[in-house]
C-alpha cells in the first residue's frame, strides 16, 4: 500500500484571514456558500464552498497579504491512521510527529497530519470524522 491509496482528491485550500467577516462576505460575493462556521478555541474558522472548491479561512494566524498567501492544501483522506503510517514508511517529510485533531469541526471533528512538499509547501491529509 501507499499513502496515495487513502487520498480521494482535494478537500480544501487553507487561507488565513485578517478579517474573517470581510473574507466570508467577499467569497459570498463570488458565489460561494458558507458550508460551515466553527469555533476553534477563541477564534473562528469558516469553510466556503463553490462547486468542488472549498476554502478554509480562519482568524488568529498571521496573513502574508501577498501572492503566496495560501497556508496549505488539504487532501481528503479516507483513513488518516493508515495514511500516516504509510507516509512515515515512504519517508515523507512529516511536519507533525502525531495525528492532530480538532473536535469542534463538522459533526464529529477532524483528524489530520501535515507534510512538506519539495518546495516547502504544506500538504494536509485530513479525515472528516
Amino acid at each position: 500500500m501507499a499513502v496515495s491509496d487513502y487520498i480521494t482528491g482535494i478537500q480544501h485550500v487553507g487561507i488565513p484571514s485578517a478579517d474573517l467577516d470581510k473574507t466570508i462576505e467577499f467569497y459570498e460575493s463570488l458565489g460561494f456558500d458558507q458550508a460551515g462556521l466553527f469555533k476553534n478555541g477563541a477564534n473562528r474558522c469558516a469553510f466556503m464552498r463553490l462547486g468542488n472548491l472549498t476554502i478554509e479561512t480562519w482568524e488568529g494566524d498571521p496573513t502574508a497579504k501577498k501572492a503566496g498567501a495560501i497556508n496549505h492544501i488539504s487532501l481528503n483522506t479516507t483513513d488518516v491512521d493508515k495514511a500516516f503510517a504509510e507516509a512515515k514508511k515512504q519517508g515523507l517529510n512529516l511536519v507533525d510527529k502525531e495525528i492532530q485533531s480538532i473536535p469542534s469541526f463538522w459533526k464529529k471533528g477532524i483528524r489530520f497530519f501535515n507534510i512538506l512538499g519539495p518546495n516547502q509547501e504544506t500538504i494536509e491529509f485530513c479525515q472528516i470524522l
